[in-house]
């Protein structure tokens, strides 16, 4: 256990309002920051190609994305090592040397003929889609590097339990972005490449921002020169909870296998998705309970008010997204403004409701990798991140077997695999103890 962490034997557990006041903060950082990207397709969309500019941005935005999954494991791994300033140094050359090899592997990637093999021989994509892929990656590399280097201020905000601080920027971020977009539209500078630019400003003043509103919690942090964390042994905690985040993405792009093998998958898919696109926010949001389990002692009380917490939340975020099929805001927004075909809105309906315990058992899974994070038992993380791969893999064979509808596919695999997931963790937290996952002498 890190020594420089509040005794659990002495600190009170939490009440529900605290609870509320910190998560909430982190719940609207979360939610918000997928809303930047809708805003600048607006400009990359008006652009000369189009909507093929806009799915090569799309294309290139996953490629930044899968490179940068080490900045979700980067979170829970600062929050456990960086409590100290002689930690909090450590931590911060360790993500900086991580972006740095990323965003080394993106710009490589960014030399025409590995662009080529990726975007047209890898992925498919036709001419028109990987021009606008390969420019934007190659425009999208200080994106890149910024996202990272904002990781170590969102830490020891999170750290000081400023979270309300910490959205601050976030918020402000998605306003600038709202507000450059149309007038990226209005002047002219539209296409793919000037939505780049328009999604980078918004996020270097929020890297700017956060180091700013950072800075004291810096310097508040106290020294422990006697056994300061090693890079390696930093390294080696992360390393297990980065390959966990590889297997939910992989789980992502699994269950949509599924969906496009179950009947009618040109109905099913679109309408899957944009029901998902409104729970996706949600769910991130719910994500944020492992922020919450790292930020106090691990108290039984505490986890057993977490658990409470968790289950709250999650039925609460799983409900929101209900009141879009209600009628009248359904056609609004399904019809209307997402341009679905009204005879396919039953379809949407249907996932909605299918998707209602998503967030519920994301809240609980994120609840089963703070406390494995906090005993530092890593693996334990990547194990119940690879039960719910394997679960899903199961469940959608099983279910194409019995025809279930795709929708159904979609919601239930995505839901039963984070519940196992959630329970492999806590089995294997029973399991084993705090020590027994061993950490390299980083001196040595």
């Amino acid at each position: 256990m890190n020594e420089n962490r509040p005794d659990p034997e002495e600190a009170p557990a939490p009440n529900a309002w605290r609870l509320t006041r910190f998560f909430i903060p982190l719940a609207v950082q979360a939610a918000s920051q997928s809303l930047c990207y809708p805003l600048v397709a607006m400009v990359a969309s008006r652009g000369p190609g189009g909507p093929l500019d806009l799915a090569g941005l799309a294309q290139s935005n996953t490629v930044l994305f899968f490179l940068g999954i080490f900045m979700i494991s980067l979170v829970p791994t600062g929050m456990i090592y960086a409590q100290t300033r002689e930690g909090y140094r450590r931590f911060y050359r360790l993500t900086m040397a991580i972006g740095f090899a990323m965003t080394t592997i993106q710009a490589l990637l960014c030399i025409p003929a590995l662009s080529h093999a990726l975007f047209a021989q890898l992925i498919g994509l036709p001419p028109s889609i990987e021009a606008p892929a390969q420019s934007t990656l190659l425009l999208s590399i200080p994106l890149q590097v910024i996202f990272f280097s904002r990781i170590p201020y969102f830490v020891v905000l999170y750290i000081g339990r400023a979270t309300g601080i910490a959205s601050l920027a976030t918020i402000g971020r998605v306003v600038l972005t709202a507000a450059l977009s149309p007038l990226f539209c209005l002047a002219g500078l539209v296409g793919p490449l000037w939505a780049v630019v328009a999604l980078t400003i918004p996020v270097a003043l929020e890297a700017v921002v956060s180091g700013c509103f950072a800075r004291r919690f810096i310097r508040a942090l106290p020294s422990n020169p006697a056994s300061p964390p090693g890079v390696g042994e930093i390294l080696w905690f992360n390393a297990p909870l980065t390959a966990g985040s590889y297997f939910l993405m992989l789980a992502t792009i699994t269950v949509a296998a599924f969906i496009a093998r179950a009947a009618d998958p040109e109905r099913v898919l679109p309408a899957y998705y944009l029901a998902l696109g409104l729970v996706n926010p949600l769910a991130f949001a719910a994500t944020r309970i492992q922020t919450v389990m790292l930020a106090f002692p691990l108290t039984a009380p505490f986890q057993r008010r977490t658990l409470r917490f968790a289950l709250a939340v999650g039925l609460a975020m799983g409900l929101l997204p209900l009141t879009f099929i209600l009628p009248g805001l359904a056609e609004l927004y399904y019809v209307h403004l997402q341009n679905l075909h009204p005879e396919d809105l039953v379809l949407v309906r249907k996932t909605a409701a299918a998707l209602v315990l998503f967030p519920l058992a994301v809240a609980i899974r994120a609840q089963s990798e703070g406390m494995a994070a906090w005993l530092k038992k890593p693996f334990a993380v990547l194990t119940g991140h690879a039960a719910l791969l394997a679960t899903i893999a199961g469940a959608g064979f099983t279910a194409l077997g019995f025809t279930v509808p795709g929708y159904f596919i979609g919601a239930g695999c995505l839901t039963v695999g984070s519940l196992v997931s959630a329970a492999t963790m806590r089995v294997m937290l029973r399991l084993t103890r705090a020590h027994d996952v061993r950490v390299p002498d980083a001196g040595k």
